[in-house]
Order: C-alpha cells, then structure tokens, then sequence
C-alpha cells in the first residue's frame, strides 16, 4: 500500500497505542477463558450428536446447499482437498494474528476496535458452544461426508475423547469463518486502497473450506455472521480521515504578467 491509498497520517488527536503487556495479558485471558469452556463442554457427547442430527435436518426444512456438494469440488483431486485441509489447518490463527499486530502498529484506533469486537464475537461464541454442544458433520453418519483432514491430511485434530486442546464438539457458530470475515472488514475499514475489497476473498475462501472439509454446517456461517452483524452494530468503528485534497498550485507572478502583457488592448487606450 502506497501513500495515496493510506489514510492520513496520524494526527494529535489520535489515540495512542495501548499497552503492549496488556493487550499480551488480555490474549491470554481470552485463551484461558476459551480452555476452561472446553473442559466445561467435556462430557456433552450425546447431546452434541443430537443436536448435530437436528441441525441437518433443519437445514434440509430451510432448502440450504447439501454441504457434500462443495466437499465433492474438493475430492476432485487429492492436491485440492489437500491444499484445503492445510488452509483449515494453517491460515486461521495466524492470520487473525497478523491482522491484529498490523493494526496495533499503524491503526492504533481499528486496532482497539477490532480486539474488541473480535472479543465479543469469541465471548459470545464460546457462551453458545456450552449451551449448544454441535458434532460438526464429519462425525456425523449417514450423510455421505467424509473427514478429509483424517483421510488426505493435514489434521488439527485427534480422536474427540484424548483430544485436550480443542473442543470438537463446538461447531456452531463458526468461529473460523467470524474471525476471518472480521479480518476483511477491518481492513476495508481501516485502509483506503482502491484493492481492499479483495480482503473479502479471504472469508469467502473459509466459507469454502470449512464446508467442504466437513467441520462445519451452512448454519454455523450463518449463526457466526449474525453475531458479527451484532457485535459490529454495537461497536462502531472510529472515524476515517478524509483523504486531503489537492489545492491547485498557483501561477507564478511573472507568468501572471506575461499572460497581461499577451492581452490585446482596446483601441484608443493610452492615447
């Protein structure tokens, strides 16, 4: 991004950076935070599979995509579901990352705004993975869908009982899909390149893969988005300077003068 694409620069009205060691204790209270919902969640196998069973047919009542439609784009071949798999695997946490240490450099402002968003997003999430235990549809039988990070690789996860890192049995919402749909946002928010829109096709390239792969339901994108809609309607973004404008430059005198001079005179002036 160039000069011409940025917002203007930071001004004394700005707000400053928070705290590098507090926003760092902040993270990692959302980590513990996130680890002490899965031990909470530890145990709803049975209510997780039922739920599962009851979201498909809903969304089969709702006339939503069969979700083995966009897993048999990727079967087509063994380097596409890979390559999928891997997206899944390695793209969601560092990304997210990324886009918050740029923002808490150059966009100090966004940045606080975007934390804080994200934090209600994950707060809410994690609220609705206790209420709401969900078997993503790889696990579930009869549908026709296979794992295929088990199968092509690579997997993030292990068997569901030995697995103490992650909950599998919080599908909805889709915490993948939120987080990477904030990231486009706020960075369409917080720059002004005429390419930023492209950010979109991140979110979109996760809806895919987190579909495809079998780890997430169209309704988990679509309960994510509704508590990002939420969240952002509640927390405004701060306000982008305009961009300035370019003041014409002003002739020099002496072509003022020349220009005087190349005037025709009226007849009979001077005499």
């Amino acid at each position: 991004m160039n000069s011409r694409s940025e917002p203007a620069q930071a001004g004394p009205d700005t707000p400053a950076r928070p705290p590098l060691v507090r926003e760092l204790l902040l993270v990692a209270g959302l980590f513990l935070v996130y680890k002490f919902g899965r031990q909470l969640a530890t145990g709803h196998t049975t209510d997780a599979f039922r739920n599962a069973h009851h979201v498909w047919d809903w969304e089969r009542v709702l006339r939503l995509p069969d979700e083995g439609t966009v897993q048999s784009l990727l079967l087509h071949g063994d380097t596409l579901v890979h390559g999928a798999n891997t997206y899944y695997a390695a793209v969601h946490f560092p990304a997210t990352l990324a886009f918050l240490v740029w923002l808490y450099l150059r966009r100090p402002a966004h940045y606080v705004w975007a934390r804080r968003v994200l934090a209600a997003v994950t707060g809410a999430a994690l609220l609705l993975h206790l209420l709401f235990p969900l078997a993503p549809p790889r696990m579930l039988g009869g549908t026709g869908l296979i794992d295929t990070a088990r199968v092509f690789g690579p997997s993030v996860y292990g068997p569901p009982r030995a697995d103490s890192l992650s909950n599998q049995f919080a599908a909805m919402p889709s915490l993948h899909f939120g987080w990477a749909l904030m990231l486009a946002i706020g960075l369409i928010v917080a720059t002004r390149s005429r390419w930023r829109w492209l950010w979109l096709l991140h979110p979109l390239a996760t809806l895919l893969v987190i579909v495809g792969t079998a780890n997430h339901y169209w309704l988990d994108v679509i309960v994510a988005t509704a508590l990002l809609g939420l969240a952002l309607a509640l927390l405004r973004p701060p306000h982008r300077p305009a961009r300035p404008r370019r003041l014409p430059a002003r002739r020099r005198p002496e072509i003022r003068r020349r220009s005087s001079a190349a005037r025709p005179q009226p007849v009979g002036v001077g005499r």
